[in-house]
């Protein structure tokens, strides 16, 4: 993978309009040959009743930015992307701020991607730790609907 960073956070931002990626305010910061990172903000359209993240949220930014990553690694005319399984373990919590979830690549086969994904505070503490699966997938031809 040749990497250009400022053209992949760009094809990252630009992939994420009219999306939850949007509607959550996920921003793709860096990129670098393994690995991606997105920051979203903690305010109370992420917070769960007692004004704290919500769990949903932070598994959002770690399937959102785990899956945006895995397109950096396949031919995206033949092959798409789908989340088959993810896991997460919430550890801190946090009120306010941003938390940033950066994707590392485990292991990047033909058909399954596997990423790491942290999911840190302003201070670089643990919020959660996420593990996702991606499956690799030929596109199929569209055909007409009538």
């Amino acid at each position: 993978m040749t990497l250009d960073k400022v053209k992949m956070l760009e094809q990252c931002n630009a992939f994420s309009k009219n999306t939850l990626m949007e509607t959550l305010n996920i921003e793709y910061i860096d990129a670098g040959a393994d690995f991606l990172v997105a920051r979203m903000p903690v305010n109370a359209a992420v917070h769960q009743p007692m004004g704290l993240l919500h769990g949903g949220a932070s598994v959002a930014l770690a399937e959102s930015v785990g899956s945006t990553a895995s397109h950096f690694f396949i031919n995206s005319k033949e092959q798409e992307v789908r989340g088959i399984e993810i896991s997460a373990n919430h550890l801190k919590s946090i009120r306010e701020g941003f938390v940033y979830g950066t994707a590392k690549l485990i292991h990047k086969g033909r058909t399954i991607h596997l990423w790491e994904i942290k999911i840190t505070n302003e201070q670089g503490e643990l919020i959660s730790l996420c593990k996702l699966s991606n499956i690799v997938l030929d596109k199929k031809p569209q055909t007409k609907k009538l």
